[in-house]
């Protein structure tokens, strides 16, 4: 078979070189400052092409937000799906899939970006919220409840022991966007999960831990 035309190719690779070039620039810049020409620019296509895809830069923000996190996300969550351990191996590997993959990446800038930008664009928080704050939060409330139920766990507040879960995640990707530069020794962002996951199952652990998920 032959190959497809250079300008076929190039077409079909273009929603993603935007979504790229857009998240390199709403990371560095911010949102406020980051406008649709200087996307288009470091995407190497022009404004009108741009607009073709994306109506605005709002909408822009968002395509990479879905593209890049809740992707993300979504991949994380089928894995974990198939994990037949315990529900604390099972959290731990939820979160250490997740943090690990947006860690390495400018992916891990956007959670910076929103809280930066929440107080002049509510709307850009409020979508964020929505669609990356709850449904994460189902996700490991489910897990807890799941937990708690069997045994596992100790009892404790689901709807609000969550937050205590990804609050040092979080503190993790808004240190190395602020404070990297300026740290002696850097940050070894895998280390920094291992012991927060570490503290984590331990603060969880009830006094008699059953042997697997399955347990009733």
């Amino acid at each position: 078979m032959p190959s497809a035309p250079r300008w076929r190719r190039r077409s079909d690779a273009r929603p993603q070189e935007l979504l790229d070039a857009a998240l390199e620039t709403f990371v560095e810049r911010g949102y406020a400052a980051t406008n649709m020409d200087e996307i288009a620019r470091r995407a190497g296509v022009s404004k009108g092409t741009l607009y073709l895809y994306y109506p605005g830069k709002a909408e822009l923000l968002k395509a990479v937000v879905r593209q890049s996190l809740l992707g993300n996300l979504a991949e994380a969550q089928t894995q974990a799906s198939a994990h037949s351990g315990t529900f604390g191996e099972l959290l731990n590997y939820f979160l250490g899939e997740f943090t690990r993959r947006i860690s390495r990446t400018n992916i891990s800038g956007i959670p910076k970006l929103i809280l930066a930008e929440s107080g002049n664009f509510p709307e850009i928080a409020q979508f964020y919220f929505e669609e990356v704050i709850q449904r994460a939060r189902t996700l490991i409330t489910d897990i807890l409840r799941q937990g708690i139920a069997c045994g596992e766990f100790r009892p404790v507040d689901p709807d609000y022991a969550w937050r205590m879960i990804v609050a040092p995640l979080v503190l993790g990707v808004l240190w190395k966007h602020t404070f990297l530069p300026f740290e002696p020794d850097g940050l070894d962002f895998d280390r920094y999960l291992d012991c927060q996951l570490d503290m984590l199952a331990h603060g969880l652990v009830a006094s008699e831990t059953p042997a697997g998920r399955n347990t009733p």
